[in-house]
């Protein structure tokens, strides 16, 4: 229901408390990808007031987003000094790419049952938007085209509560730190091109392998990437 003009909403309504409730979300998505991704390194503090001023935001969401943060293990609150990043182990990162990947073959699997050429179709057209938004470095086409591709897989599957454990699994990918890869993207449209194959062939071992490659892939270059700025030193 879209509020008109006429009508404004009072600070404790309904309206107030979502938009309230997506600034902190999107607050807690931005801090994510700066500790994911090794920006905010483990043991350094996360200033409330230099956060919202960065971000162009009040401390309020801020804060509600380090709640929330906290609540994933991802900082600590040391008391009277304010939020920490938490330490993050090569096994940390591992496991969640381990994980995301156990959830996503299933759910190729599943989906294989429901592969025709209409979607078969669909898969490829995104995948060449993905390769073309690669080839000219639009990094936030990369970030929509790759969750548009697993998103249709996900759906053909009809398993919404595994659908739902992936996507709270994917929070922990830094989005970014990949759709700036060049040779990531690169990897990335030639694994969806073999996973293609395998759907439309009906093959359960090659979907299975692909599907884990994929997120094999981004564990490796995560760490890698860690290693090289020495956040493990």
């Amino acid at each position: 229901m879209v509020r008109s003009a006429a009508s404004p909403a009072s600070p404790n309504s309904t309206g107030s408390l979502r938009r309230r409730t997506q600034l902190s979300e999107d607050v807690a998505v931005h801090v994510r990808n700066l500790i994911m991704s090794g920006q905010t390194r483990p043991g350094e503090f996360i200033r409330l007031d230099e956060t919202a001023a960065e971000l162009g935001v009040s401390v309020t969401p801020v804060r509600e987003a380090l709640l929330t943060l906290r609540g994933e293990g991802l900082v600590e609150l040391v008391p009277h000094r304010g939020y920490v990043v938490a330490p993050l182990s090569r096994n940390d990162v591992n496991d969640l790419f381990w994980l995301q990947g156990q959830i996503a073959v299933e759910l190729a699997i599943r989906a294989a049952d429901h592969i025709d050429d209409g979607v078969v179709s669909e898969l490829e057209e995104i995948n060449d938007e993905l390769q073309r938004a690669v080839d000219l470095g639009d990094t936030k086409r990369v970030e929509e085209l790759e969750f548009d591709f697993h998103r249709v897989l996900n759906r053909l599957a009809g398993a919404r509560k595994l659908s739902w454990f992936l996507l709270g699994a994917t929070r922990y990918t830094p989005a970014n730190f990949y759709s700036s890869d060049r040779a990531w993207g690169d990897n990335a449209v030639a694994n969806h091109t073999r996973l293609i194959k395998a759907l439309a062939a009906g093959d359960s071992a090659a979907i299975a392998a692909e599907t884990r490659a994929h997120f094999d892939d981004g564990a490796k270059r995560l760490v890698q990437h860690l290693e090289s700025i020495g956040i493990w030193s």
